[in-house]
């Protein structure tokens, strides 16, 4: 008998092998937001993010994490007196769902949770595959001057979501663009993101931004600094190491064929602030 979870993933049609996984990501994420739309979540902290731009904007990427944030401090906030909703969301959907805390005496500012499928049953096109998880994030301790809105979903039944707006979630990528310690991974979805934000003509929020970094990197930054300390970054970054990342994740790969330093840096020269 099908399940609601096969159905959702049944929408995607015959996707090749590789893109099966991220279509599984896709469900189970749509599947948690619904648990915590019913769990009360929403009240609290609004969702953002790559998988947010992906589930509520449309955009062409899979993502795997889940990120949210307080609206603001709460002392009395648990990220894990939700996990039961979302647990009795999967039990509606025909999946069996463990939910672990990730404690960590340095976690600060984040609350992380990691959401597995225990399902024996899991195989749709594989004989064998590794555990899926997603990990779930929270900032409990969040940079204000954001804003946020109230989005429908349809999947798997409809409800509502609160999110931060395109402005707002654009200052969230461009932080981590900028100040995002790479090591040796650099991360192509930021990349792509700003692309897409771009060429979607959507304006920054630099007062968001702001404060962000202000947060994060106790810096002070105007416009033109930061704009000078993000051109010497896309200057500097090896383009094959940041295609290659970028290409695990896009429907189109070929989407990546016009990505060079010199491309991002004209990217750069076309930002729109609100």
């Amino acid at each position: 008998m099908s399940t609601v979870f096969d159905q959702m993933l049944e929408r995607y049609g015959n996707l090749p092998k590789e893109k099966v996984w991220n279509a599984k990501y896709e469900v189970t994420q749509l599947i948690a937001l619904a648990g915590l739309r019913r769990g009360g979540f929403f009240n609290k902290a609004a969702f953002y993010g790559g998988t947010c731009l992906r589930i509520i904007y449309g955009m062409h990427r899979f993502s795997e994490d889940m990120d949210f944030s307080l609206l603001a401090e709460d002392a009395s906030f648990h990220l894990e007196d939700y996990f039961q909703a979302v647990i009795d969301e999967f039990k509606a959907a025909g999946r069996d769902v463990v939910i672990t805390k990730k404690d960590k005496m340095t976690l600060g500012k984040v609350e992380s949770a990691f959401l597995k499928d225990e399902t024996d049953v899991y195989n749709l096109s594989f004989q064998t595959e590794k555990t899926l998880k997603v990990k779930i994030e929270i900032d409990v301790k969040p940079p204000l001057e954001f804003q946020t809105e109230l989005v429908n979903l349809n999947n798997p039944f409809p409800f509502v979501v609160r999110c931060m707006t395109l402005p707002c979630l654009y200052a969230g990528k461009m932080h981590a663009l900028a100040f995002r310690n790479w090591k040796t991974r650099i991360k192509g979805r930021d990349w792509y993101d700003f692309e897409w934000y771009v060429r979607k003509g959507i304006p920054l929020d630099y007062n968001h931004l702001r404060e962000r970094i202000k947060e994060f990197n106790g810096l002070d930054l105007d416009k033109d600094d930061f704009l000078t300390l993000l051109k010497e970054r896309l200057a500097t970054s090896k383009i094959e190491l940041v295609k290659a990342d970028a290409a695990r994740f896009v429907e189109n790969r070929e989407d990546l064929d016009i990505w060079s330093n010199d491309y991002f840096l004209q990217l750069t020269d076309m930002i729109k602030f609100v």
